[in-house]
């Protein structure tokens, strides 16, 4: 599992989050994702839906992953809401829309809550990736108390707003899995 540490934006400073850490990895057949956030009690979580899919996640908190095939000239974005919602989008360029990514099935999107940790693991079908290999940008939006939002990525590109699809945020890296 490749581990990354995620920064706030500077222009959107969180309330009481200290740390958020991604990580990444290859089980089998799924890509398993984990955002973990310290400071968390004043984190704002959507309600319960379901496993289904829907749009406008990022507008509270919601973990992100986007991925850039080598030598492709667009990217696909996946968001995971803690509500078990998800959304999966397929991009031309640089935020130039081409509808929805098509997924076989539902992520499985698991959120622990805790007093003042969040944890939520994603395990998505490899089969639903664009192809591989591929630079990935591992994200958060956290909404806390107040209406607070606070952007974290590995990277970012834009000094003055929060950009997850700058290319400066695609700071990692998935290879195909290797096969025996």
């Amino acid at each position: 599992m490749q581990t990354h540490l995620l920064v706030p934006h500077p222009a959107n400073p969180p309330l009481a989050v200290i740390a958020v850490e991604a990580r990444f990895g290859v089980v089998g057949p799924w890509l398993q994702l984990r955002w973990r956030v310290e400071g968390a009690g004043k984190v704002m979580l959507p309600p319960f839906t379901g496993r289904r899919r829907a749009d406008n996640l990022w507008r509270t908190t919601c973990c992100e992953l986007f991925m850039h095939t080598k030598g492709a000239a667009g990217y696909t974005e996946f968001n995971f809401s803690p509500s078990e919602s998800w959304a999966a989008y397929a991009f031309r360029g640089w935020r130039e829309s081409a509808g929805n990514h098509p997924v076989s099935h539902d992520p499985a999107i698991t959120p622990r809550p805790g007093r003042n940790l969040l944890i939520v693991d994603v395990a998505l079908p490899l089969a639903d990736l664009p192809p591989l290999p591929a630079a990935l940008s591992l994200n958060m939006v956290i909404e806390e108390a107040g209406s607070t939002l606070s952007y974290w990525a590995m990277a970012h590109g834009d000094p003055d707003k929060p950009d997850f699809h700058h290319p400066a945020c695609f700071a990692a890296h998935l290879a195909p899995p290797e096969t025996p």
